[in-house]
């Protein structure tokens, strides 16, 4: 059920395809294939060894000791279909200088990512796959991606990450996002796991106008709690300057910048702060703010949001539903979710469905 939570587009249409893969079928799969897994904080498994290449290398040995051919350097042109049903798709071989040839086909699966991180093959030639064969696409925006900012001292900010703050997304009063977690400031902006998810809900609505994200430095304290806490730093040093009295508030790169938006003058005794002062301080880390103006670019997203119409999809075997054997799984779908493993098992689970539909003996 927390798998369907966290997804943000079209979790229905996934009840099939979770159910008929499991992550804890998942983590067997590659518990079988001989990679140690271990779970980490926020629920997220990883292999023992911390390499990414133990995964690669374990799914390279399974497609070796099923048989599977693999072709490198080959371009997929065109799928063909005949009669609304799948006969081969056309391929050109850069080995054989461009020469195209027709490959014969029972079933084809479409599972081409998105458009993020162009640099790994992703080209969005799967929906131009998707076009030809009669599919809508809808609008595709990157997603789990970091957010730009207007405020001149995101840059002074760079590098500072947050543990344990609560951020909140408001397009004016009207509140769109609300997480508890981590963040980090770059020379651009933000970005961070409670950021990345962010941009998957308030995407839309920044490509239309710029939101304002506020930023709860010290969730765990009420603001009542938060000014005797203050208090306290005040009376343990009265005598002190105020840019020298709040050192253990913050972290060393974000108390010049507090000092300075809190309106108090920095050389200005703690024991002469007034109240109101004070409670405006108070305020300031309860709802630090800041100006989101856009969302970074595909090459730094970590998934596409949008996709294939999964109206067009049968949800029990990942089918198209205009073109016989013709199967779709993963980011090439209209379908994305929260960051921490949930669109790798989106990925696993659409494939699952495609792969053993399109395996089926007629």
């Amino acid at each position: 059920e927390e798998l369907f939570q966290a997804v943000v587009s079209n979790p229905k249409f996934l009840y099939s395809a979770f159910y008929s893969f499991t992550n804890e079928q998942v983590i067997d799969f590659f518990e079988n294939l001989g990679v140690k897994t271990k779970v980490e904080r926020g629920n997220r498994v990883f292999p023992v060894s911390d390499h990414s290449s133990d995964i690669i290398g374990a799914l390279q040995r399974e497609l070796h000791r099923l048989g599977v051919q693999i072709s490198l350097c080959t371009e997929v042109e065109k799928i063909c279909v005949e009669n609304e049903k799948i006969t081969g798709i056309i391929i050109s071989d850069d080995s054989q200088k461009q020469k195209q040839h027709f490959v014969d086909a029972d079933a084809v699966i479409i599972a081409t990512g998105g458009i993020s991180y162009p640099a790994t093959g992703s080209t969005g030639d799967g929906y131009r796959f998707a076009k030809t064969c009669g599919h809508k696409v809808t609008e595709l925006f990157p997603a789990l991606v970091p957010m730009e900012v207007k405020e001149w001292y995101a840059k002074q900010l760079q590098g500072l990450s947050l543990r344990n703050v609560c951020i909140r997304v408001t397009d004016g009063k009207r509140k769109l996002y609300e997480e508890f977690g981590e963040m980090l400031f770059t020379h651009y902006g933000v970005t961070g796991p409670v950021i990345l998810s962010a941009s998957s809900i308030v995407g839309k609505r920044l490509k239309e106008k710029e939101l304002t994200l506020h930023i709860d430095l010290k969730p765990a304290l009420t603001e009542e709690q938060l000014d005797k806490r203050i208090l306290r730093e005040f009376d343990a040093n009265h005598n002190k300057q105020f840019k020298n009295a709040v050192d253990s508030l913050f972290p060393a790169k974000l108390k010049p910048v507090m000092t300075e938006l809190s309106g108090i003058a920095e050389e200005k005794k703690v024991n002469e702060i007034t109240k109101e002062e004070r409670m405006r301080f108070v305020r300031l880390i309860k709802d630090f703010k800041m100006t989101l103006t856009s969302l970074r670019s595909y090459s730094e997203a970590i998934i596409t949001k949008g996709g294939v119409s999964v109206k067009e999809i049968h949800p029990g075997t990942m089918e198209s539903k205009f073109v016989k054997n013709l199967y779709f799984s993963g980011e090439v779908l209209d379908l994305d979710a929260l960051t921490g493993g949930y669109n790798l098992q989106i990925a696993w689970s659409t494939a699952y469905l495609a792969g053993m539909n399109a395996g089926r003996e007629e």
